[in-house]
């Protein structure tokens, strides 16, 4: 048992991660019971790394802040800038996309329960509240920007204590993520629970008749990954980007794909840049700040269905508006929360736009919940992967790739 466990340790993690979805798919095909007690895995892995994610964050942050050395930059300021930019072209490739290839929606019930933002101002307004949140309440429900704020202000706070001080923040700091490692070796076990979940509760047959829309979305987000990140990447370094585009989307993209939820892919994330040679106090914050605000997948998300809805309706969009709503959707997909199909609830207020009632557009919410199984897993490896990427891209250090 200790050989092969030792083995396990050993072996590549991404192969073991092919491994594993190749075994949930064969255990969902051979018994959708099996399958069901499998799923257990998936969920034990994804809570695992939602209830270490914020308790991470919070001790790096703090940490970083707390032990820099006066005079060392953190890059912060242009890692911003990429997200702000990569979030806005999603949004104008996927307007351009959507005019060249329009599709239309069979509407269905609305979804219940569901209470989407009413304005932009609601979602700048719930932002900045959540910077004030109590700094328990945002630990237990994952709001990372209140956790970011009360790290940094624990870091400044403890800037000026003793090295004794500070050698007990560096020790809590390794031995967390000795924990994030552990969890994260746990993966393939994990994903083949998801797989197996996925596969046995939903198959893929209630996606067949939105095949041109799921194709319209995955291929918009492939080409933002794969062609306007490069770009963005080779402008900032001037160097091949694909080796490091492609290393972020296998090593973190895999994991974001199945786990569906960029909060819970902030270790995963953490870990790549740690491996990457990335400077911990930069990751430490533009990490789980990307969780939040670097929303290219899910900018692509609103404004495909948006417009799918106005096509489906017959209004007819000039070259400003569609202007305005790529700028509307960056805005707002920098408020989705980093949970599953975040994203779509705010469609209903990029259709507020042109004059669509909450009525329609939360029928348009309740499209997306059922192609979400492919359409939130695409996002969400878009959404995390590029924060790796953009991240390594402002780092001033040589990138072990």
């Amino acid at each position: 048992m200790e050989r092969l466990v030792a083995r396990y340790k050993e072996s590549n993690l991404i192969v073991l991660i092919l491994i594993g979805m190749v075994l949930g798919v064969c255990i969902a095909l051979v018994s959708p019971t099996a399958a069901q007690a499998v799923s257990i895995l998936g969920t034990l892995f994804v809570k695992a790394l939602k209830a270490v994610a914020p308790v991470l964050v919070l001790v790096l942050v703090a940490t970083a802040i707390a032990t820099k050395p006066v005079g060392v930059q953190t890059n912060i300021k242009p890692i911003v800038q990429l997200y702000a930019i990569g979030t806005f072209l999603a949004a104008v490739i996927a307007v351009i996309v959507s005019f060249s290839f329009p599709v239309t929606l069979v509407l269905t019930t609305p979804e219940a329960g569901l209470t989407p933002p009413q304005s932009i101002v609601g979602v700048i307004k719930g932002f900045i509240v959540s910077m004030v949140d109590n700094p328990v309440n945002a630990l237990l429900k994952g709001n990372y920007i209140g956790v970011l704020t009360w790290a940094v202000a624990a870091g400044l706070a403890l800037h000026y204590s003793s090295d004794t001080t500070k050698q007990v923040l560096k020790d809590t700091s390794d031995a967390m993520t000795k924990i994030v490692q552990a969890v994260i070796k746990l993966a393939p076990f994990g994903i083949m629970g998801l797989v197996a979940e996925t596969f046995a509760e939903t198959g893929f047959a209630a996606l067949l008749g939105y095949g041109k829309l799921l194709v319209l979305l995955v291929g918009t987000m492939l080409f933002v990954a794969l062609v306007v990140n490069p770009v963005i990447v080779y402008i900032k370094t001037k160097r091949n980007p694909y080796p490091l585009v492609l290393t972020c989307l296998k090593e973190s993209g895999v994991t974001a794909f199945f786990t569906r939820s960029s909060a819970a892919n902030i270790p995963v994330n953490m870990a790549l840049c740690k491996k990457l040679g990335l400077h911990e106090d930069t990751y430490s914050i533009s990490i789980p700040l990307g969780a939040t605000a670097n929303m290219a997948g899910a900018a692509i998300t609103i404004t495909i269905l948006t417009l799918a809805a106005v096509n489906t309706l017959g209004i007819s969009v000039d070259l400003p508006t569609a202007l305005l709503l790529s700028v509307v959707a960056s805005i707002a997909a920098a408020g989705v929360s980093g949970v599953a199909g975040g994203s779509l609830l705010l469609i209903p207020l990029a259709c507020g736009l042109f004059g669509i009632s909450d009525e329609i557009a939360m029928q348009v919410v309740a499209v997306g919940f059922l192609i979400g199984v492919v359409q939130d897993s695409a996002e969400t490896a878009l959404n995390s992967s590029t924060d790796v990427v953009f991240t390594a891209a402002c780092s001033d250090e040589p990138i072990k790739l």
